[in-house]
């Protein structure tokens, strides 16, 4: 994956996160939103079978950079509770 910078302000960020789909913007996404610091959080594909998505994050106050990056380690923290609990059941 390549993430491309295509907007920068102090508490609005606008990423084109080259060769992803819903599965990983749905999820980043959904725990932007949940986060008390984020005013916006959305992505948007132009034309959906052929270009790559834009993430749009705006914040009250933080930098949206630190915002994105806190979603993330939330998001492979779920990833690692899942595998734990999925393996558990497998036992």
């Amino acid at each position: 994956m390549r993430v491309v910078i295509l907007e920068k302000a102090d508490n609005l960020v606008k990423l084109r996160m080259e060769g992803e789909s819903h599965t990983l913007l749905n999820l980043l996404t959904d725990i932007l939103l949940s986060d008390e610091r984020v005013d916006i959080a959305c992505y948007d594909f132009k034309f959906p079978t052929v270009s790559d998505p834009i993430l749009t994050i705006r914040t009250y106050e933080d930098d949206p950079i630190e915002v994105l990056k806190d979603a993330a380690k939330k998001a492979s923290l779920l990833c690692d509770e899942f595998i734990d609990k999925f393996s558990s059941k497998l036992k």
